[in-house]
């Protein structure tokens, strides 16, 4: 599978960004998909996960939590994340990636997931 990731731009502190993660190939529905954060210096961080038919893992860090929501529409092949009263310290390169055999444990680590889109800058100002 191939994943694009899209949205990102640059905000104001409070404001809200859609991003969106096209993917292309078969069976989208069946992958796990992750979305982390890099932000300079920093390591890839977990920000959130939900996964594929069959399981119902959808869960967002803490650090996000009750601000950042995910979804997905696999008849688009899309996964989406809707990230509202942003912070300067979400600024970020934003990932998404896919997976098929995660266990659940193991899907907040990023190199657990085989694939990966290529990031899409979120930069929030003060």
């Amino acid at each position: 599978v191939q994943l694009q990731a899209s949205g990102g731009g640059l905000v104001q502190a409070g404001g809200s960004l859609r991003l969106s993660c096209t993917a292309s190939g078969r069976s989208f529905s069946s992958y796990t998909i992750g979305w982390f954060r890099q932000a300079p210096g920093k390591e890839r961080e977990f920000v959130g996960v939900i996964s594929g038919l069959g399981r119902s893992t959808k869960k967002v860090a803490e650090s996000v939590m009750g601000r950042f929501t995910i979804s997905r529409d696999n008849a688009k092949n899309t996964a989406s994340l809707q990230m509202n009263s942003l912070k300067p310290e979400d600024t970020a390169v934003y990932y998404c990636a896919a997976d098929r055999n995660l266990i659940t444990g193991l899907m907040a680590i990023p190199n657990e997931y085989d694939y990966w889109g290529q990031g899409t800058q979120v930069t929030v100002s003060s």
